[in-house]
């Protein structure tokens, strides 16, 4: 019958070897919850963490899907209960005494903060401090905040589930009250980072051996950018309009319906549309390129043969149950869809956050890639009948 569900993430490709840590910060829904993956110095024997860091993540996301509860309970361990993302848990930051450039990272639906381990690891092997952040809203298919009561030293789990459309209601006024939830998250995430990079956080509330002091004044925040796919997508953009912090966005098969028009005028920096193949509409494309008119510095790409969960480690399930859980894992290979996504990436940051000059790997990988990328030409429609 063949292996069951399982995950092998690939080796990350950059010069610099990746560690991985977890940052909450106070203690109710209202802080900031994200794991921050970073170039570290080589730390072989250390732990590796698992994909899924609580067992209620894989039970909601199960839930989320649409298996019922006992179902999901019964079948979470066996579903990636037990894989491994190959990152040093808590490994000593990388020495040296240079800034390094920043990722905010936002989650699709039903994501969490490890679903997207392969692309956070590569972008921090070319020496990126990435946060991806874990969303409160309710568009995670489950997330959770810590809480005391005054004056009890005791500390509790408080569980934000899911949250599905109610039968009556109008889904935009949800997912727009979302986003706009998400994009502050995305923002408060650097307000976070600021406050480590000068000393005032010296430690998560979460039990952790990563000592953050290591990170201050290593941050570079005039190189900040916001990345996200598909609800994430929508919440990249939208952070570029809360937070004046971020240069530049990326947004990977971004879901624009949540996004109300009036937001489209206010952004106004570079963005990168990296879709794939088989998700978007023409309505949704026509909203691209209405605001690359906007930024003559934004692009629009999709990337031949991939499928809206190509970005995400989904891509790299292997076992006989993929079709029924996450379905086609569409033609092109993940290895190369993988290295599509990242070389594009990199060369839209580079140039928008003003790093230096390519790595000469990157350079002769884009020119191999460039088979599998097709550029959109925006539109310009003319008022004259």
């Amino acid at each position: 019958m063949g292996a069951p569900l399982s995950l092998t993430l690939p080796p990350v490709s950059g010069p610099h070897s990746v560690g991985a840590t977890d940052v909450m910060v106070k203690l109710d829904k209202e802080g900031s919850f994200f794991r921050l993956f970073y170039p570290c110095s080589p730390s072989p024997g250390l732990q590796h963490p698992l994909w899924a860091p609580r067992k209620e993540y894989l039970v909601g996301l199960l839930i989320s899907l649409g298996f019922k509860s006992k179902v999901a309970h019964y079948g979470s361990s066996a579903l990636l209960g037990y894989s491994r993302i190959p990152v040093a848990w808590n490994a000593p930051f990388v020495a040296g005494n240079d800034r390094k450039p920043v990722i905010i990272f936002s989650h699709g639906l039903r994501a969490f903060r490890t679903v997207y381990s392969t692309l956070c690891r590569e972008l921090a092997s070319y020496g990126y401090l990435v946060a991806a952040v874990e969303h409160r809203d309710g568009s995670a298919c489950a997330t959770y905040h810590l809480y005391s009561k005054p004056g009890n030293e005791n500390v509790n789990d408080v569980w934000v589930p899911f949250r599905k459309v109610e039968p009556g209601m109008k889904e935009f006024y949800l997912r727009n009250y979302q986003v706009h939830q998400r994009a502050t998250e995305c923002a408060r995430a650097v307000r976070v980072l600021e406050d480590i990079d000068a000393g005032k956080l010296e430690a998560s509330i979460m039990k952790s051996e990563f000592h953050l002091q290591a990170l201050k004044g290593r941050i570079d925040f005039c190189r900040v950018a916001v990345m996200g796919h598909s609800f994430g997508g929508a919440s990249a953009l939208l952070s570029l309009v809360k937070g004046n912090v971020f240069r530049c966005a990326i947004a990977l098969d971004a879901w624009m319906f949540p996004l109300e028009d009036t937001s489209y005028p206010k952004i106004q920096k570079p963005t990168l549309f990296i879709n794939n193949e088989h998700f978007q509409t023409s309505s949704s494309i026509q909203k691209m390129r209405t605001l690359s008119l906007g930024c003559k510095d934004s692009k629009i790409l999709t990337i031949l043969g991939s499928v809206h969960h190509s970005p995400t480690d989904f891509a790299f399930f292997t076992g006989y149950m993929v079709n029924a859980f996450i379905g086609s894992h569409g033609t092109i290979d993940p290895h190369i869809c993988l290295n599509v996504t990242v070389t594009s990436a990199l060369d839209f940051l580079h140039k928008h956050l003003d790093l230096p000059a390519y790595i000469p790997k990157l350079e002769k990988l884009s020119e191999e890639i460039r088979t599998y990328v097709v550029a959109d030409v925006p539109q310009i429609h003319s008022s004259k009948l």
